[in-house]
């Protein structure tokens, strides 16, 4: 059992090493490895959950078998294997699902480059969910964005070009911040390991040094980390990204890369700052307010539009609204909520763009609602994987959605008599906003087909097909065994301190 402490190292340098190796094959090669290796690390990743499940406690790898400062750190417990874990499967589903777009959207030079910036991506988010060093999570946040952008403009279009261009533009301020926040921290405390420097800020808010510097320094984090995972008002790069990428790029983009910058920023509430100076430095209140306008704000947005991807897109500023709300609520319980969501969003907003995908590519490629009408009748696991993913989020019992929302009222019976008010009017608002756009476009796809189109044939993609029951298992086992789940997710909590 002791052999599978070392998996999560393994998972980040078979990610890495993948990307190298990735770089010398040949297209079809590229995209079959890497398949393997997603696979493999959500195997590895698995093992790990079980055995940290087993054992009851975190624990601490030494790379290299050296401690810091001469070497580095991965901590893991309960709720990084978890995190781990589901992303792998989602990302299994996404390269899956998404296979034949990429052959059709990408250059035949350019797709085992697509490969290796999905390794890529998946080598920096372990990284960043495992690592115990804030300066090696700056370091994989850059690649991550490089990653990220790099799979944005992979379509070679203008509007892809454009998009990756606000996105590098946002997300270049976003690391600015948080490595000027950083270098704060370090001046304030002198280490960069995250249990060091929260050792050293106890000490300080012990002696009363520093407080005014420490809350512009986790002012400061907090907004760089923000603008990266597309909180509102730091959207404005992400309809474009998000809408108009190729389909693979799109799932990954919504489902992991906004929420692995979330999962730092929890690790950085919790294990470098602090849940105590959190509240007092009061940034969840900060975070509870524009989480709550972005519900709204996301969802109003959404319901304007006419392109399915950019409808699915600003429903995700909603999402993420909902997450930074949980958290904004100071207690653990709105945690509970905010993890969790991050869970059912991943499942379900995937899962639509996918699904999207497919529905437009039997409506000669249009993502227009108006021409969309009977697709779900053309590619029928399409239509069966957007409604589910849809009514995910919408909050239909017996999905991931539903369980989540839950989890955001009960979160709020015990904050505050004026949270509770909020939440539960923002929940029931942004809820009715979400069922308007979303039964909108289900109803647009299971329209009558056109005479014209009933006697076209389009042939089955296997890998999609396996793709869209990857994930609409996911997401009703995630909204039927939701309590087992939620126990771990307390219980991982608890190991983050």
């Amino acid at each position: 059992m002791e052999f599978l402490r070392n998996m999560p190292f393994f998972c980040i340098i078979l990610s890495m090493v993948s990307a190298v190796i990735i770089s010398i094959m040949s297209d079809k090669a590229a995209r079959v490895f890497s398949l393997i290796v997603i696979g493999a690390v959500g195997i590895m990743s698995s093992l790990t959950l079980i055995y940290v499940v087993s054992i009851g406690e975190s624990y601490t790898y030494y790379m290299g078998h050296f401690p810091a400062p001469w070497g580095n750190e991965i901590r893991v417990g309960i709720l990084e294997a978890m995190t781990a874990t589901l992303f792998s499967i989602v990302m299994f589903a996404s390269v899956l699902g998404g296979m034949k777009r990429v052959f059709i959207d990408v250059a035949p030079k350019k797709r085992n480059f697509y490969y290796i910036m999905v390794d890529l991506l998946l080598a920096a988010l372990l990284a960043m969910i495992y690592t115990n060093d804030l300066f090696t999570g700056y370091v994989f946040i850059e690649i991550m964005t490089i990653s990220a952008c790099a799979l944005i403009m992979i379509k070679d279009n203008g509007h892809c070009l454009v998009a990756a261009a606000k996105y590098m533009i946002m997300s270049l301020i976003g690391s600015g911040l948080i490595l000027l926040g950083l270098s704060m921290l370090y001046d304030l405390t002198g280490h960069l390991l995250m249990s060091n420097i929260k050792e050293a800020i106890e000490l300080n808010e012990a002696s009363g040094l520093y407080q005014l510097p420490l809350t512009v320094t986790v002012g400061v984090l907090c907004v760089g980390i923000a603008i990266k995972s597309a909180l509102f008002p730091f959207h404005s790069w992400l309809p474009d990204a998000y809408g108009y990428s190729t389909a693979t790029s799109s799932a990954l983009l919504s489902s992991l890369i906004s929420k692995g910058y979330i999962f730092l920023l929890i690790k950085i509430m919790y294990r470098v700052i602090g849940m105590d100076v959190i509240r007092e430095t009061r940034i969840g209140n900060v975070f509870f307010v524009f989480g709550v306008v972005g519900m709204i704000m996301g969802s109003v947005r959404a319901i304007a539009q006419t392109d399915v991807r950019q409808m699915i897109a600003y429903s995700s500023v909603a999402q993420i609204g909902y997450i930074y709300m949980g958290m904004g609520l100071g207690t653990e319980l709105g945690m509970l909520a905010a993890i969790f969501h991050i869970f059912a969003h991943s499942s379900a907003k995937s899962m639509m763009f996918i699904s999207a995908d497919g529905l437009s590519y039997v409506s000669d490629d249009s993502k227009e609602f108006d021409d969309l009408g009977g697709s779900a009748i053309k590619n029928p696991i399409a239509g069966i994987t957007f409604t589910v993913g849809a009514c995910s989020m919408i909050g239909i019992p017996m999905l991931a959605g539903f369980i989540a929302k839950v989890c955001f009222a009960d979160a709020a019976i015990n904050a505050s008599t004026i949270k509770l008010v909020i939440v539960m009017l923002a929940l029931a608002f942004s809820t009715l906003l979400n069922a308007v756009y979303f039964m909108r476009a289900i109803i647009s796809v299971y329209r009558p087909i056109k005479e014209e189109d009933q006697m076209k044939i389009y042939p089955r993609n296997p890998k999609f097909i396996v793709a869209c029951l990857i994930f609409i298992g996911l997401n009703i086992y995630l909204g039927t065994n939701a309590q087992p789940i939620l126990d771990l997710i307390l219980e991982g909590i608890g190991m983050f301190a």
